[in-house]
C-alpha cells in the first residue's frame, strides 16, 4: 500500500494540474476571437468587344525620282577667284602673342623684426601645471598663453608673458615675473605665424 505521503502528492499533483488547466478558463471569462478581415481585390473589370480603336493609318511615301549616279560638285575658277577676291577685301587683324607673367610669390618674411617681444617663462612637460601657472600670471594682470593651445601626445607646453612691441616694457617686468612665479623668464622675438 502506498503511504499517506505517497498519497497526499499525488493529490496535490492533481489538484495543480486540475488548476493550472481549469482556473484560467473561469478567470479569463468570454473569450472574443478576432477574426482578420481581408479587403478583396476586385476583378478586372471587362471591357466590351464592341469598342473601336482607332487604327494608325499607314505612312505615305512620297514618290520622288533620284539620280542613278551619285552626285558631284563641280567649282568653276571664276567662283574661286571671287570668293578669293572677297576674303582679300577683309581687313587682316594682325594678332599679337600675349605674355604671361606668372605671378612672384614674395618668401615669408622670417623673424617679422618689427612684430614684437614675449617672454618665456618656462617649457612643461605637464599641461595642467602650465595651466595653472597661466592662471595665476593673468589674475596677476598679466597676459599670458601657453602654446600650443591644442596638444598633441608628446608635445611640451610654453608659457609666455605678452606679446609686446616694447622691448624695455618686458625687459621691466622681468624681475616682478620672477617674484610671482620664481621662474627666472627669457626674453624672445614673437613670432605670429609661428608662436
Amino acid at each position: 500500500m502506498a503511504s499517506k505521503f505517497q498519497s497526499r502528492l499525488v493529490g496535490t499533483i492533481l489538484l495543480v494540474a486540475l488548476g493550472v488547466i481549469f482556473l484560467p478558463d473561469l478567470f479569463d471569462g468570454k473569450k472574443q476571437h478576432y477574426q482578420e478581415q481581408f479587403a478583396s481585390i476586385p476583378l478586372q473589370p471587362e471591357f466590351e468587344a464592341d469598342e473601336g480603336y482607332e487604327t494608325i493609318p499607314e505612312p505615305e511615301f512620297v514618290e520622288v525620282d533620284l539620280p542613278d549616279e551619285p552626285v558631284t560638285v563641280v567649282i568653276d575658277e571664276k567662283q574661286e577667284m571671287s570668293t578669293a577676291s572677297t576674303s582679300a577685301s577683309k581687313p587682316e587683324v594682325n594678332v599679337a602673342p600675349v605674355k604671361i607673367e606668372k605671378p612672384t610669390v614674395t618668401p615669408v618674411k622670417e623673424g617679422y623684426k618689427e612684430s614684437g617681444w614675449v617672454i618665456q617663462l618656462g617649457v612643461f612637460g605637464n599641461f595642467d601645471n602650465a595651466n595653472k601657472l597661466v592662471a595665476k600670471l593673468r589674475k596677476s594682470g598679466y597676459q599670458a598663453h601657453v602654446f600650443p593651445k591644442q596638444p598633441k601626445k608628446g608635445d611640451y607646453a610654453r608659457v609666455v608673458v605678452g606679446p609686446n612691441v616694447s622691448k624695455a616694457a618686458l625687459s621691466a617686468e622681468l624681475k616682478e615675473l620672477e617674484k610671482i612665479t620664481g621662474l627666472k623668464g627669457q626674453l624672445l622675438r614673437f613670432n605670429p605665424l609661428n608662436p
